[in-house]
């Protein structure tokens, strides 16, 4: 034994039983696959103060956030996840940010094409009964003139009125299809006339917006509430957007403002679309008001200023587009309501679209996809009338009124 050999005895350097040195063709021992585990997937925790003050603020921060998402992500009304994430930050000071992420995704219309949906549509029955003085069969009220089509040569239907709601047998809703361009002519907007003297209109508030208050009326049509319906329609902006305010029921959200388009309900059901202030005004029998931006037809003419900053005018559009999902409200000379909507519009084409239907005073109601919809309702032996949508490639289902909305919205139900 050398003495280098004893010292490596001596001192421990080599497992007792072992040779000395060890032999090159075995192993060292191996610690506990357990001993390895834990000491790969121990946490790694801040070790300084001002890692954990750090980490500390951030998870409070991120609470009220979340909480706030949890909310938006969770309240009654429609809208898919990335709809209600945009409202939520749009909401939260974030505009900026989500219109980037519009404009990044935004396509614009097709140039050119034909529907994707035949223009002749069903019909709902209506009844006749015997005129005044030749004894022939005639409607009370007949349809409307045929309108012609603003894209040219008319595809099978278009223009053609139809029956989509009758009371006491006789045709109170009438509505139809037209292509509103020559250039888009695939894009088909839904027009909408309707007969004040046989209707009564009802405005509803949504869960969201205007929100909780002492509005006397449901954010939904509640069963037991639907006989006698026949149609629904979408209101305005966000309130907070609209640049005036809302008024239910002697209650209010925002402010009503003087020389803004408002939509106004009567105690009797009717409703006038006006000028606040001017043509239009608090009244004892007025119960509802809905204002929203400026007037798009007035006294029969469309003004210059449909053309100018749109969308500072006329609301934020996706990816910044004025070609977008566009709705509307006027009236005739003759009291009768004309609804309008439809995609790849620009609010031109929305108040040419008014005008052509025949209303002399007209405004924008909301934009972009997830909010438009006119629905008419079949009625049958049951108490639920079947919801159908008027355009077959709106975004919302028929029954999005039949569960708590987030939006207003307007209800048409038989006197």
């Amino acid at each position: 034994m050398t003495p280098g050999s004893h010292r490596a005895r001596a001192g421990g350097r080599y497992p007792p039983g072992d040779s000395y040195p060890p032999s090159r063709g075995r192993r060292r021992a191996r610690r506990p696959d357990n001993a390895r585990r834990q000491r790969n997937w121990a946490p790694h925790l801040p070790r300084r103060r001002w890692s954990r003050l750090l980490a500390s603020a951030i998870i409070v921060a991120l609470i009220p956030i979340s909480v706030s998402v949890g909310h938006a992500l969770t309240i009654p009304g429609g809208g898919t996840f990335s709809e209600r994430m945009a409202e939520w930050a749009r909401d939260h000071y974030l505009g900026a940010v989500v219109t980037f992420g519009e404009w990044l995704t935004y396509q614009a219309p097709k140039i050119g094409g034909k529907p994707s949906f035949a223009l002749t549509g069903p019909s709902v029955a209506a009844a006749r009964h015997t005129g005044p003085s030749r004894g022939k069969t005639a409607l009370a009220d007949p349809p409307p003139a045929t309108l012609t089509s603003m894209a040219g040569r008319p595809l099978p239907g278009e223009g053609h009125w139809r029956v989509l709601g009758t009371v006491g047998g006789q045709p109170a809703i009438w509505g139809t299809y037209l292509r509103p361009s020559k250039v888009y002519s695939s894009y088909v907007s839904g027009i909408v006339t309707m007969n004040q003297s046989l209707l009564r209109f009802q405005l509803r508030p949504g869960a969201e917006d205007p929100g909780p208050g002492n509005w006397r009326a449901a954010d939904y049509i509640p069963p037991g509430s639907r006989r006698g319906l026949l149609a629904t329609f979408n209101s305005g902006f966000k309130i907070a957007s609209s640049g005036g305010g809302f008024y239910l029921n002697g209650a209010t959200s925002g402010t009503l403002t003087t020389g803004v388009a408002s939509e106004v309900y009567y105690s009797d059901g009717h409703i006038a679309i006006g000028v606040w202030g001017q043509t239009v005004r608090m009244t004892p029998d007025v119960v509802g008001v809905r204002q929203n931006l400026q007037l798009i037809v007035s006294r029969g003419r469309v003004p210059s200023s449909v053309d100018y900053n749109v969308e500072g005018s006329w609301g934020a559009t996706l990816g910044g587009g004025y070609y977008v999902w566009r709705s509307g409200i006027g009236v005739t000379s003759d009291g009768r309501v004309i609804f309008v909507y439809g995609p790849a519009l620009d609010v031109r084409e929305l108040a040419e679209l008014l005008q052509h239907a025949g209303a002399v005073t007209a405004m924008e109601l909301d934009i972009n996809p997830d909010w438009m919809s006119f629905e008419y309702y079949l009625h049958d032996e049951s108490a639920n009338p079947r919801p159908v949508n008027l355009l077959p490639d709106q975004m919302q289902p028929a029954d999005r009124y039949y569960s708590p909305n987030s939006r207003d919205f307007t209800v048409v139900y038989a006197k």
